[in-house]
């Protein structure tokens, strides 16, 4: 006798969802053995793979944030030019003679300032995120370049960069102090939005904010709370960026955006809202550092690596639509 609907609807669901939950894990088994195999002389390397947690730690960072705002039906296109402008901020403060330890904190609250801007422009205008954050990308991109006077900005030799550098060859599996950085931030947002109210609030708004809304949430002031978290986290990347480059630089992180943001997608979030996870964007970070890096390792051009890029957030984002078919 043939099973009835009834039981056989929710194995099949299970699956599905358990697929989905496992495909971005599938993701980077898949790009780690492609090129391995494509480029094993430069890739598989211990030196190659502790450059790739230092790249992964600066969109894995800022993906946190963005993971938030996504998740409530937002989005973010300033998040690299943000990047850019914390790096110089950081490194005039290190050259005008500003402890390190505070010269990365006014990185953090110039980040912080920017996104309760756009979250400001966001809940009182009433405009799409799209279009706010659009021109908050031109901006920011350009109050960087005017402050580094459009060149690079050289802080002191004795500056944050040292503070962040390996403090022995005992780290596990190499991570660098980067990456440690980004994995415990990533564990307070995963305990905050599963176990605060904040975090609920923010799947709440993300589901329908309507609804949301009609059952007391203050919407606007959660909307700009998320913003402005998201930024400090960006601001945690410029320093990591700056760590990197020992140099505030206005043009670095130019299209990081979309690198983010494909991040956060190919990690399992929805751009409709109301879904995401912190794993999952960690994951999505570490594929897209990857496949740059993997690129590069290749010889490709760098026009090459543009194009393979493109076509995996334009993947991730069909994906995304798939998601949202599957589940209505």
């Amino acid at each position: 006798m043939n099973p009835s609907p009834e039981l056989t609807t929710p194995s099949r669901f299970s699956a599905g969802e358990l697929i989905g939950k496992l495909g971005p894990l599938i993701g980077l088994v898949f790009v780690l053995a492609l090129f391995s195999i494509l480029a094993p002389a430069t890739f598989p390397t211990l030196n190659n793979f502790e450059l790739i947690l230092r790249q992964t730690a600066v969109v894995g960072t800022a993906a946190l944030g963005m993971t938030l705002i996504i998740i409530a039906g937002g989005i973010d296109l300033s998040v690299g030019s943000g990047i850019a402008l914390y790096t110089v901020v950081i490194a005039l403060l290190l050259r005008g003679g500003v402890h390190p330890l505070l010269a990365a904190a006014g990185g953090i609250a110039a980040a912080a300032f920017c996104g309760g801007v756009i979250g400001f422009l966001i809940t009182r205008l009433g405009l799409a995120p799209f279009i706010i954050t659009l021109g908050m990308w031109g901006v920011l991109r350009g109050a960087a370049k005017g402050l580094a006077n459009n060149s690079m900005v050289y802080p002191p030799a004795t500056g944050l960069n040292e503070l962040l550098q390996p403090l022995s060859a005992d780290f596990i599996w190499f991570l660098t102090p980067g990456a440690w950085i980004m994995l415990v931030l990533a564990a307070v947002v995963a305990l905050m939005l599963r176990y605060t109210r904040f975090g609920r609030h923010i799947f709440a708004i993300g589901s329908n904010e309507q609804t949301a809304r009609l059952c007391g949430i203050h919407v606007e002031n959660t909307k700009l709370r998320i913003y402005m978290l998201a930024a400090a986290f960006a601001g945690v990347a410029g320093i990591l960026q700056f760590s990197y480059l020992t140099m505030g630089d206005p043009t670095t992180a130019d299209g990081m955006e979309l690198n983010i943001i494909a991040a956060v997608v190919i990690g399992g979030a929805s751009l409709s809202g109301g879904q995401g996870s912190v794993l999952g964007s960690l994951v999505g970070a570490l594929i897209m550092t990857i496949v740059s890096n993997g690129c590069t390792k290749m010889g490709l051009a760098n026009w090459v690596e543009q194009i393979v890029t493109g076509c995996i957030i334009v993947l991730a984002v069909a994906l995304d639509r798939l998601r949202q078919r599957r589940m209505s």
